[in-house]
Formats: structure tokens, C-alpha cells, sequence
């Protein structure tokens, strides 16, 4: 952490904007990416991340893909369109091939799976140019994606089992089974 710690301290400009509508992980990221040197400012919403750029926009900005009130593909543009320069990161649990590209076409540099760790959300937002950061030092088990993966498309399913059985072509009960299980680490 310190070596990373040092590296933001010596940019000419630390700020950063953080976009989530989950406000415990918000507030989590933030505090974590202050401690490692930024100067985060913290929105719930895409209005509000909009309304933050307009004010001061950030060299640096990780967002969330999905929110209640649209997509961070909107606040990309924003900060793209108010800093040419600014770097950021695309942090989503609703991973997928097509809003990876959607994402990097919009002027992401980055695009990172939840639950990501800060140190990894540092790594991507201080790689250099074409440079593609290092691989995570702690990076989810098989069990772990597997699970999260299961527990999206539950969510996305209103939370019925047997729709989510049906759409992951696995029995009902199995499904049943995983669900009432820890997640794996």
C-alpha cells in the first residue's frame, strides 16, 4: 500500500469522483482511496455525479455501470467531455463482455468487477498510457465468481428461484441449495 500511497501523493492532481448507489461500498472505496492519497468526491447518483463534474471536473473518477437513475456510460461522457485527460473506471457487479467495450469505447480506461479491492481500483487508474495494470493480488476464487454470478442473476430475477433455475439451466433445487450456502472466499 505504501508504494502505491507514494505514487498518488506525487500527482499534480489527486482528484477523484466516486459514483455508486450503494452507499456503504461508496463510502468504503472513498475512505479507502483517501487514505492512498485522493481527494475523493462521493455521489449516489447520476444527476449528482453530473451536477459534481460540472463544479470541478476530477482528473480521476471510478463509477458504477448500473445506477437507479441511468448508466455511468452518461457521467464517462460528462467527464470526458469536461476533461479530456481525466482517467477512469468503469467498477460494476454486472460484468459482461458488451458493457466492457460499450465502456472503453465511451472513454474508459478501465473496467473492473465488484467487488474490486482499492488497491486494485489504484493500480488501473495510476497505469501508464496502453500499459495494462497488473493482475490483482488477491483475485476471486472460481467458487467465489461463480457465486456472485448466481446471486446477480437472482437479483436480476426479482429474487424467484425458478426463474433464476431456469435461466442458469441448473435444477431448482441446486439453485436452492447455493443460495442457502456462505459465499465462498
Amino acid at each position: 500500500m505504501t508504494d502505491l500511497s507514494a505514487e498518488v501523493t506525487a500527482l499534480a492532481d489527486r482528484s477523484l469522483l466516486v459514483l455508486d448507489d450503494d452507499a456503504p461500498l461508496r463510502t468504503r472505496l472513498g475512505r479507502a482511496l483517501e487514505q492512498r492519497g485522493f481527494e475523493p468526491t462521493l455521489v449516489g447518483s447520476v444527476q449528482e455525479a453530473i451536477a459534481a463534474v460540472k463544479v470541478h471536473a476530477p482528473a480521476y473518477a471510478v463509477l458504477d455501470m448500473r445506477l437507479e437513475d441511468g448508466s455511468g456510460l452518461k457521467v464517462v461522457e460528462a467527464v470526458r467531455d469536461a476533461r479530456p485527460d481525466a482517467k477512469i473506471i468503469m467498477l460494476t457487479g454486472y460484468g459482461n463482455i458488451a458493457t466492457a467495450v460499450q465502456a472503453v469505447k465511451a472513454g474508459a480506461v478501465d473496467y473492473l468487477s465488484k467487488p474490486a479491492d482499492a488497491d486494485d481500483v489504484v493500480r488501473a487508474l495510476l497505469a501508464r498510457g496502453d500499459a495494462a495494470p497488473a493482475p490483482p493480488e488477491n483475485p476471486m476464487s472460481a467458487d467465489r465468481v461463480r457465486w456472485e454470478h448466481i446471486q446477480r442473476v437472482y437479483e436480476l430475477c426479482n429474487h424467484n428461484v425458478s426463474e433464476t433455475a431456469r435461466r442458469l439451466n441448473m435444477h431448482r433445487r441446486t439453485l436452492q441449495r447455493i443460495l442457502a450456502k456462505r459465499a465462498p472466499r
